[in-house]
């Protein structure tokens, strides 16, 4: 723990802090959101996720935005479990909007969810234009944000999440 801890901080100096974001050691909000994965709808409640492991949780603004790192994430999401971690993306788009990038780009590997204007502000990733901002989570079983990793430019969400759910394991 003492090795994620590390990682989260260094994280922490070095990422872009233009946008707000919740903080390393505050309770995540709870949700039950409708999601998409391999274009079979589903619910996604996080309190469920969380009893499996910790959930990595990052925002992208908006289905027609880069994939690139929907595609990072889909790329790695082996490497998630067998940290035993779950990965879900989230944006405001519909699950119909979701529809085309979770049989495309995440290659129906894990659940893509919508989020409505309450949960983005629960989670303070609102950017006032709606959409939200590029924010990724790492949420802890107990409930807590662990990691934050917030910052426009698509590289390093994922390499900073994994790296951080691989140290927790250990």
């Amino acid at each position: 723990m003492k090795i994620a801890f590390a990682i989260s901080s260094l994280y922490l100096m070095f990422a872009n802090q233009a946008h707000a974001a919740l903080v390393v050691g505050d309770q995540a909000p709870v949700f039950t959101v409708d999601a998409v994965q391999d274009g079979s709808l589903r619910q996604i409640k996080l309190t469920a996720l969380l009893k499996d492991g910790p959930v990595v949780l990052y925002f992208f603004p908006s289905a027609f935005t880069e994939a690139a790192e929907t595609e990072e994430f889909a790329a790695k999401v082996d490497q998630f479990r067998a940290a035993g971690a779950t990965v879900v993306g989230m944006s405001r788009d519909s699950v119909g909007s979701l529809s085309g990038l979770s049989t495309g780009a995440a290659h129906g590997k894990f659940a893509l969810a919508s989020a409505d204007e309450s949960l983005v502000n629960a989670f303070d990733v609102n950017d006032g234009a709606m959409f939200n901002t590029r924010t990724t989570y790492v949420i802890a079983p107990s409930g807590k944000i662990a990691f934050v990793h917030n910052e426009d430019e698509v590289r390093d969400h994922v390499k900073g999440a994994l790296a951080f759910v691989q140290a927790m394991k250990k």
